[in-house]
């Protein structure tokens, strides 16, 4: 791409267009003809429409890359464009989030507060506002990003870029009610493939497992990129690997890779599906490929449990002093889960820091119910795995952690239910933790052939028999005998 090639229309309405989990909305090779001499225009008419008909449709990285340099050198050159700061510091967070690298971070920060320079957020600069949301979604600080949010749907209700942004912050800060409500809100103002996404993503956390698989298969249809078409099958495989079926998992991870060879998510969950189906050997190198993709804290965690249960020790702490040593951004619930896994106290000060600042989400209850436990405090750990469970998400982690927490204070009814329910959604979730939950089910064995007190009906009243009536009353007799008692008449 040229230099100073892009339409200043497009790029005013680019950043607007930033989905949670910052996918910018932006492609270039979707906007065929709307390309000038680089001359600054005003937004038309047909280039917002060629944008509002492709939001959601994710950009490949060669072309956000293009993107970036782009703006870069049209920013030397005009330093005072607010929109290009903008849409500069959304592709930065995009790419960042996208390869797993957070030092585009401070660069995207610095470019959208360039933008609120140049244009105040009281002169109506919603973009780089927008902007700042996505990117303190992306760093894990969901009460800013549901500040920012706020803000813009405050000043542009029927702003709908907005409500991608409302819908990750008030997920991480655990109020499912109000994810909810925007992601109605949502639904009404725009489609498309990446709402069908999310609209997948909510039906999950409510545990609406055929709805969810509905909705993926909808945005596989509607995607009208690559990226976006991998992203989807991405979704899909999800879905099958936590409803225990990891070779329809496998091919739908096969199917998003197909369109995008080295699609981070696809190949670290083909990954976790080819461990299950015991293909070990496949199962390891799609974990190799996937931590020089995209290294995230849980596929580091999952390829060392993976070596663990292989017995590759060596292999495996290799992964754990990787986890420990490295600076993750928002990697804390998988970081609370490896310490309290291998005995760290840390764990649990470190999951109730996150607890108080507001990230109460269900992972964060999860987590810190579990670093609990294994601190030795299984009664103030139960409260937070009951918050993991009863909220609708169906995960067998959480119900094997809920069992096994219930089963340390001697609910072993209900621990043997969850239990068991942590097998049946997924028999294959852990290659570490699913042994053992089938070792605990046949420690506490067949539940026993009477109900529990609390569940028994209770017992029937023997018939009074009949009163001789010779004999007084035991009332009357009682009164008679201690005269100080007798009732007084009125």
């Amino acid at each position: 791409m040229k230099t100073e090639n892009v339409s200043r229309a497009v790029l005013a309405a680019g950043v607007g267009a930033v989905l949670a989990a910052t996918a910018l909305l932006y492609a270039p090779d979707l906007a065929p003809g709307l390309f000038g001499d680089g001359k600054p225009a005003a937004p038309g008419p047909a280039e917002r429409a060629v944008l509002a008909a492709n939001a959601g449709a994710q950009a490949s990285l060669t072309d956000l890359g293009a993107l970036i340099g782009d703006r870069e050198k049209w920013l030397r050159k005009h330093p005072e464009d607010e929109e290009s700061w903008a849409v500069l510091g959304a592709a930065y967070t995009e790419r960042g989030t996208r390869l797993g690298d957070a030092r585009y971070y401070p660069r995207a920060e610095r470019a959208l507060k360039r933008s609120l320079e140049v244009r105040p957020a009281a002169r109506g600069n919603l973009d780089a506002q927008l902007g700042l949301g996505a990117l303190a979604n992306a760093r894990g600080d969901w009460r800013t990003a549901r500040t920012w949010g706020e803000a813009v749907r405050e000043k542009s209700p029927k702003r709908w870029p907005v409500y991608p942004v409302l819908i990750d912050a008030y997920n991480g800060l655990g109020d499912y009610k109000a994810a909810q409500q925007a992601l109605a809100s949502l639904e009404k103002l725009h489609s498309g493939a990446a709402v069908s996404t999310r609209v997948a993503q909510g039906y999950r956390n409510r545990g609406w497992r055929e709805d969810a698989a509905a909705a993926a298969h909808d945005a596989v249809l509607r995607a009208e990129t690559g990226a976006e078409k991998a992203a989807a099958y991405a979704r899909l495989g999800d879905l099958a690997w936590e409803r225990g079926e990891p070779q329809e998992a496998v091919t739908q991870y096969g199917s998003a890779l197909r369109l995008v060879r080295d699609h981070g998510p696809s190949l670290a969950g083909r990954a976790r599906a080819l461990a299950a189906l015991d293909r070990t050997d496949e199962a390891m190198l799609d974990y190799q490929a996937a931590l020089a993709r995209l290294p995230r804290p849980e596929y580091v965690l999952e390829a060392g449990e993976l070596y663990e249960s292989l017995g590759l020790d060596g292999e495996a702490h290799a992964q754990y002093e990787l986890l420990r040593s490295r600076s993750w951004v928002g990697g804390e619930v998988v970081l609370g889960l490896f310490e309290a896994d291998h005995g760290d106290p840390a764990a649990v000060r470190l999951l109730k820091a996150e607890w108080a600042r507001g990230h109460r989400s269900v992972q964060v209850a999860d987590a810190l119910g579990w670093a609990l436990f294994r601190a030795g405090e299984p009664k103030e750990a139960l409260e937070y795995a009951k918050r993991a469970t009863d909220e609708g998400l169906r995960s067998a982690l959480f119900s094997y952690h809920r069992g096994e927490i219930e089963r340390a204070v001697g609910k072993y009814g209900p621990a043997r239910r969850h239990l068991a329910e942590a097998l049946r959604i997924n028999p294959d979730f852990s290659p570490l933790l699913a042994p053992k939950a089938r070792q605990s089910v046949r420690e506490l064995g067949d539940p026993p052939d009477e109900l529990p007190e609390e569940l028994r009906p209770a017992a029937p009243k023997s018939p009074e028999a009949p009163k001789s009536p010779e004999a007084p009353e035991a009332p009357a007799a009682a009164a008679a005998s201690n005269p100080a008692e007798e009732p007084q008449s009125r």
